[in-house]
Order: structure tokens, then C-alpha cells, then sequence
């Protein structure tokens, strides 16, 4: 007989876990079934943003930049020091712990609240029951009044560059290597790899990215885009633009293992021999083996469950949400909806603005940006116009030692409501949220600049770009 529950969520994601932890604060009878293991090879919440995403490649990112500041900013600042190391395996060790840190603070949150979670394989059944196979090999049924699919994304595999976890990788292995590797190549110049390439090239790696598409970052506004990929050259990225990889040969043995990697670009077929080999080429819905025949749900060609604008299946009580249905894969995005649909659930408004969710890599420089790039606002013929500022005449980026980049804003030529917000530069995963709470409540260019910015701060750069939107920037030409 099956335990009688009001939700159901499977996944304990960004997407899942929010979704039980919030149906539970509402009063409803909730239960969670996640498969991930640790490490360690017992349960681990979070997903793969808390276990193999964005926690884990956040500390490696935060540790291989103290490592380069030492040997690039340090020296301007008047500090010396000799023989600077880095143990690659403490810095892999720290970034374990504070997974398992994060992964163990969401069972005490289900504790805390009272989510039931289950520790296995979760299959919707018909009629809103959903088997779960347990790692000790036996098998439970749970129904659910309302079921919330939460099963999150899997790594990309190329048909000619399988993962052997070794030598040739996705995210998973790129965050344990246990030593800096020679020679990295990347496919793919997305989020993923421009990340991890950072990560190992500032610790010593000769790193190769190879991006089948002829522009760089083509989702991010045009300038952006620009000053990151300078930036990038000057820190010794290699970054090849149009360049389609073909095949790949794995030679030697051990530690002389090595990749061939065969690509074709404008000057014709290539090759790069390297000891790895990351493929951040994408994800995919992890919806295969989730559902069983005869529940009605419907998936698409991408593997993704079809869902309206609400999260809702079509199947009565059957909803889903984060990266396995339609939208950015983003963990926020995930945490959003998760919420959401718990709310709606109750009886309570819930909702998600699309258009309002922010976007950032974790680069050096970062990038960020919310809402529209000038190429989409042409297309649409949306009338515009544009005020930019850059952090090179901002006070407190060059006491910092971090000058480069820019903000740009983005504002209806007639209305002046923010249509956009895009940043590179120091810290602008904080300061995009700018953009994003002004957008949120249909505030104009002229609201952020006549806001008072603290001095000297980053902030002030946004108060300088929104200023020079209508030509009044108080620190540049105009």
C-alpha cells in the first residue's frame, strides 16, 4: 500500500529541494526522493549545483584566484613572498568539505521541516504514485496528491569523445583532478568551460577551448562579449572560434596517457594532442527512466517535460520544474519555480518573471547581465537607448587593482524603463541585482541615477552608466 502523501517531488535539487522545504512550511505532507551520492558514497542533497556545479566549481574558482593574485596583483600591492605552491589536493579537500557542508545542511533543513526524503531511483507511475527504488535494493510506492518532478540535467556526451572519467571528462571529473594537468583542452567556450579552463589555467594549465560557433559568448551582449574575450587572451586562454571537433584518439597508458583531439576550423582540419579533455558542450533532462507508461506526460524532442506557463504538466496534480522543463538551465531559476509551484499548490499566487532572471559567469573578469542585449531590442525594433561607464574610472576598481570591464543600461527610448543591464568586471555577479530589482518594479534609467550610491563603491559604476543614458554622466564625456 502505497504512504499517501500531498507532494511528492522528485529530485532534491536547486528546483526539488526549495519546492518540499516550502510545501512543507505550508502545511502540507511532503515527501522528497533524491538518487546522489557523495563522495563518500552515501546520500547527498543538492543536486548537482550543491555536489558537482556551482558550490564546488565556486571554491575552486575562489582558490585558484588567490593562487594567481599572488603571482599578478600581489607585487603591485607591495606584497613578496618566494616559492608560492599550490596542493592541489588541499584545495580538491576544501572543496569537498564545503560540499559536504552544503549537502548535509539540506537534510537538517527536510529534518527541520519535517520532508520525509527517500534515498533512490524515483519513477512516476500512473496515477500520481511514484516507485522509488532504494539503494539497499528494496522498493517503496508513495502517492501523491500532487507530484512535482524535479530531475534536473545531465552532462552532454559526445558520440566521439565518450567520458572515461580520466582523461577524458565533463564537469564531474574537472573538478578532481589531482594534479594540474600540462595541457587542457575544453570543448565548448559556455559557462562550464570557461570556468573550469579558468580555474586550471590559473594554476598553471596551457588551456585550449575549441568553440564550434563563430562568435564568442553570442547569448551575452555584443561588448561584453568583446572585453571579456581580451581579457581572457591576456590571461593566456586560447580561445578558438569556429572550431568543430571531430574525433578524438586516447593514446598511452597511466600518467602518459594523452588526447588527440581533431577539429576543423576556417584554415581546415586540425589537430591538438593534451593530457584532458573537458566537454562542456550543453546538458540535457534527466528524464530518462522517470516515467513509466500511461502517466500522460508529455516530454519533447530535447528530453524536456512539457509544461505551461504554471510548471503544470496537463496531468491533473503533476507538475515540474527547473532544469527538466523548458527555460534557462539555472539553479535560481530552479529555486524560483520549485517555490512557486509549491505556493500555487496551497492556493497561493505563484509566479516567475522570465524576463527579470539574472545570468552570470564566475570568470575573472565576471559577467553578468538581466533583460535584453542591444541585438535583441534591433530585431525587435524596440526603440532604445544605451549608457555605458567603465570600472576603469571608477576609484574603488582601481584600488583594487581591478580595472577592466564596464556596465551598460539599457532603457525604452520613450518610457526610459530599464530594458537591460550587462556587465564585466569586478564583483558584477553582485552588482547585476541592480538591474534585476529595478526591472522587477518597472523602474526607468532615471531612478537608478538619481539613487544614491555609497563612495567609493562598484555600485558606482551603475549610477554612472544609468547618468549616462540621458547624457548627464558626471565622471566621463558624454
Amino acid at each position: 500500500m502505497a504512504e499517501q502523501f500531498d507532494v511528492v517531488v522528485i529530485g532534491a535539487g536547486p528546483a526539488g529541494y526549495h519546492a518540499a522545504i516550502r510545501a512543507a512550511q505550508l502545511g502540507l505532507k511532503t515527501a522528497c526522493i533524491d538518487a546522489a551520492l557523495g563522495k563518500d558514497g552515501k546520500p547527498a542533497l543538492g543536486g548537482t549545483c550543491l555536489r558537482v556545479g556551482c558550490i564546488p566549481s565556486k571554491a575552486l574558482l575562489d582558490s585558484s584566484r588567490q593562487y594567481w593574485n599572488m603571482g599578478h596583483i600581489f607585487g603591485d600591492h607591495g606584497i613578496s613572498f618566494k616559492d608560492a605552491k599550490m596542493d592541489v589536493e588541499k584545495m580538491v579537500g576544501r572543496k569537498d568539505a564545503i560540499v559536504k557542508q552544503f549537502t548535509g545542511g539540506i537534510a537538517q533543513l527536510f529534518k527541520a521541516n519535517k520532508v520525509a526524503a527517500y534515498y533512490g531511483f524515483g519513477q512516476l507511475q500512473a496515477g500520481n504514485v511514484v516507485k522509488v527504488k532504494q539503494h539497499d535494493g528494496t522498493e517503496v510506492e508513495l502517492k501523491g496528491t500532487n507530484v512535482i518532478i524535479a530531475a534536473g540535467s545531465d552532462s552532454i556526451e559526445l558520440p566521439f569523445a565518450k567520458f572515461d572519467g580520466e582523461t577524458i571528462v565533463d564537469n564531474v571529473g574537472a573538478l578532481d583532478f589531482t594534479e594540474v594537468p600540462g595541457r587542457l583542452a575544453v570543448i565548448g567556450a559556455g559557462v562550464i568551460g570557461l570556468e573550469l579552463g579558468s580555474v586550471w589555467k590559473r594554476l598553471g594549465a596551457e588551456v585550449t577551448i575549441l568553440e564550434a560557433l563563430p562568435e564568442f559568448l553570442a547569448a551575452a551582449d555584443a561588448e561584453v562579449a568583446k572585453v571579456a574575450a581580451r581579457e581572457f587572451k591576456k590571461q593566456g586562454l586560447d580561445i578558438k572560434l569556429g572550431a568543430k571537433v571531430s574525433k578524438t584518439d586516447v593514446t598511452g597508458k597511466g600518467k602518459k596517457k594523452e588526447v588527440v583531439v581533431t577539429y576543423t576550423d576556417g584554415e581546415g582540419e586540425k589537430t591538438l594532442t593534451v593530457d584532458k579533455l573537458l566537454v562542456a558542450v550543453g546538458r540535457r533532462a534527466a528524464t530518462k527512466g522517470l516515467l513509466a507508461d500511461g502517466t500522460g506526460v508529455q516530454v519533447n524532442e530535447r528530453g524536456q517535460i512539457v509544461v505551461d506557463e504554471h510548471c503544470h504538466t496537463g496531468v491533473d496534480g503533476v507538475w515540474a520544474v527547473g532544469d527538466c522543463v523548458r527555460g534557462p538551465m539555472l539553479a535560481h531559476k530552479g529555486f524560483e519555480e520549485g517555490i512557486a509551484v509549491a505556493e500555487l499548490i496551497a492556493g497561493l499566487p505563484g509566479h516567475v518573471n522570465f524576463d527579470t532572471i539574472p545570468w552570470v559567469i564566475y570568470t575573472e573578469p565576471e559577467l553578468a547581465w538581466v533583460g535584453k542585449t542591444e541585438a535583441q531590442l534591433k530585431a525587435e525594433g524596440i526603440p532604445y537607448k544605451a549608457g555605458s561607464f567603465p570600472f576603469a574610472a571608477n576609484g574603488r576598481a582601481v584600488a583594487m587593482i581591478e580595472p577592466a570591464g564596464f556596465v551598460k543600461v539599457l532603457a525604452h527610448a520613450e518610457t526610459d524603463r530599464v530594458l537591460g543591464m550587462h556587465l564585466v568586471g569586478a564583483n558584477v555577479s553582485e552588482l547585476v541585482h541592480e538591474g534585476v530589482l529595478t526591472m522587477e518594479f518597472s523602474g526607468s534609467a532615471d531612478d537608478l541615477a538619481r539613487i544614491c550610491h555609497a563612495h567609493p563603491s562598484l555600485s558606482e559604476v551603475i549610477h554612472d552608466a544609468a547618468m549616462a543614458v540621458s547624457k548627464r554622466a558626471i565622471h566621463k564625456a558624454n
